[in-house]
């Protein structure tokens, strides 16, 4: 069935996560809604699958309801996770014949399963807001599960958590928008985590990402490279799915700008800021394909048996589309690499639409490389792995890994240095007075202002300093570990007329009240102020609250880093001054 609906109407349907403010944008789309029927996949039906001269595509195993995300072990068991029966099957193919062998044995359940990863021989499964770690036993089934994170985002529209490790030994997990288009309350919504094996440690890596379920890392520059879903009910061929690279602290436009710089019409950024400033701030995809194809994992062929010219490139399931007046996706794709970038997108294997496109017979989710060097995809469909082999194929190299260089040189950035108020960027004659109501100097800070409460932040004063033009201030823990300081907060172009900001600061981009106050990136990765969260147990952490006057307002973007910040502030510093609190926390707090 099909039926088409204008943007204005939908947008009344599916409503949004704030109010949004009249702009005097006036814009009309057809919005298609195109759902071809799932018809069982018989042996006549498969013989339409298509693929390059010298692959042969059969199916490994069957029977497998809703399987969804694949992940093979450096023995060769192959695990997969069936979201709607929430749990995780083992399958093997000891023989070798291309097959699995008898029935998958069911490994692990929790409901809403998922994103699934193997790391020194632990097995790690990611549900809606949990994840999960098991030591991997020798027979490939795995020990008792062990919660590692209770606490991340609800899912909203898109709860489907996707996760791999980086060559720099972290977990990297996807965080889809709760909605369409909105702007998100819960800053890690629309991101990609970086997550320390042990998930004691989470940040922000990047952002403006709308549900980028594929990433992976490049086999020869380590750099990091992702697949994102367009915006639904722009048209047929709008917005198309974005290949991205992803790099610490950049934003990529969702919601309200996105491919190569386009305007959505119907969102509002929060805080007055407008969409050209959010376009200013917002990284450009670096290829586009097909809209509503729906780009699911993602896997760099150098790890497989495939022939050597594929080793560079990336293979895509896309799931295929439903707003949209023709079919796109249900189909695998190869991205075309050249010199470490993304040159092209091409049809990899097809034929799981069926009856001129009114049907299909697999719905590509899950894509992993085997052992044996061939390409394994699920269906959540039908059930069908799927085993794609080259004729001339060879053993894979399931070990092999990327350089770890350019994340971890990301990573690293502003490690290690100075508090700001050391650093020569900040030196100045004049010496700031300031103080704190909500807190003693030198004293412990309340719990409120902690991230284990509501972690809202204090209210702070300071002396006006003439000719000053505006305030800065830049709130850091020398403390912490591994990230010495740890960026708590960062906000400037306060303005010269105020000399104190109240308790509870709203945590945005930029402030209306006081006007026009900016704020940017803290270590966590968000924006605004985040509070103290030492771990439980450590003696007090130091949290230095160093407020800076200016001599001018400065040309600093929003969500700016310390380091630019600070670059910004050198030679405009007048007076500078601080005060410092304290924060440990005894004991998890009780839920």
């Amino acid at each position: 069935m099909k039926r088409a609906l204008t943007a204005s109407l939908l947008t009344l349907a599916i409503g949004a996560a704030y109010a949004q403010q009249g702009d005097g944008t006036r814009a009309s789309n057809p919005a298609n809604t195109f759902k071809p029927a799932k018809v069982e996949a018989t042996p006549d039906r498969m013989r339409g699958i298509k693929a390059p001269q010298g692959f042969v595509v059969t199916p490994f195993a069957t029977g497998l309801k809703n399987v969804r995300i694949i992940a093979v072990a450096p023995s060769g068991d192959i695990y997969v996770s069936r979201r709607d029966q929430g749990d995780v099957l083992m399958l093997r193919d000891a023989d070798g014949d291309g097959k699995a062998d008898g029935a998958p044995v069911e490994v692990a359940n929790r409901a809403g399963a998922h994103g699934i990863a193997i790391k020194d021989n632990k097995f790690y499964l990611v549900t809606v807001k949990e994840l999960f770690v098991a030591d991997m036993k020798p027979d490939g089934r795995l020990g008792d599960l062990k919660l590692l994170i209770g606490d991340l985002p609800d899912s909203g529209q898109h709860p489907n958590r996707t996760m791999a490790f980086g060559p720099d030994g972290m977990l990297y997990l996807s965080v889809g928008s709760t909605c369409n288009t909105c702007n998100e309350s819960n800053p890690e919504n629309a991101t990609i985590l970086r997550i320390s094996p042990d998930g004691q440690q989470r940040s922000i890596f990047a952002s403006g990402l709308r549900n980028t379920i594929g990433f992976a890392w490049h086999p020869q520059t380590g750099e990091l490279w992702s697949f994102d879903h367009g915006i639904d009910f722009l048209g047929d061929d709008q917005q198309q799915e974005e290949i991205n690279k992803i790099e610490l602290g950049k934003m990529y436009g969702w919601p309200h700008v996105f491919g190569k710089g386009d305007i959505h019409p119907q969102t509002t950024p929060v805080g007055d800021i407008t969409k050209e400033q959010w376009k200013a701030r917002s990284t450009p995809m670096v290829l586009g394909y097909t809209a509503h194809a729906a780009p699911m994992q993602l896997v760099f062929g150098a790890t497989g048996g495939f022939p050597p010219d594929y080793a560079g490139d990336a293979f895509v399931t896309m799931r295929g589309s439903w707003n949209r007046a023709q079919a796109s996706g249900y189909e695998i794709v190869r991205v075309r690499f050249a010199n470490g970038q993304p040159k092209s997108v091409e049809p990899f294997v097809t034929g799981f639409l069926t009856d001129g496109g009114n049907t299909h017979i697999a719905r590509p989710v899950g894509l992993a490389f085997a052992k044996d060097g061939s390409l394994l995809m699920a269906d959540d469909a039908n059930g069908v792995i799927y085993r794609i082999a080259h004729n001339a194929g060879k053993p894979g190299n399931l070990a092999a890994m990327p350089p770890a260089g350019p994340m971890r040189e990301q990573a690293n950035k502003g490690n290690g240095g100075p508090l700001a108020n050391k650093r020569t960027e900040t030196a100045a004659k004049g010496t700031l007075a300031v103080s704190s109501p909500s807190f003693k100097a030198g004293g412990m800070m309340d719990q409120k202002f902690s991230e284990y409460a509501d972690g809202v932040s204090p209210a702070l004063s300071w002396a006006a300093v003439p000719n000053a033009k505006s305030y800065a201030i830049v709130m850091e823990d020398p403390d912490s570990k591994p990230v010495t300081p740890f960026v708590h907060w960062l906000a400037w172009n306060i303005p010269a007329n105020v000399t104190s900001l109240p308790e509870g600061l709203q945590e945005q981009p930029r402030l209306t009240d006081p006007e026009g106050v900016l704020q940017g990136r803290n270590t966590r990765g968000s924006m605004g102020y985040f509070g103290p969260k030492p771990p439980v147990g450590d003696k007090p952490h130091r949290y230095h609250f160093q407020v800076y006057a200016l001599d001018a307002m400065l040309d600093v973007p929003f969500g700016a880093d310390r380091d630019t910040l600070l670059q910004a502030m050198q030679g405009h510093v007048i007076s500078k001054g601080e005060v410092m609190g304290t924060y440990g926390q005894k004991q998890k707090p009780q839920k």
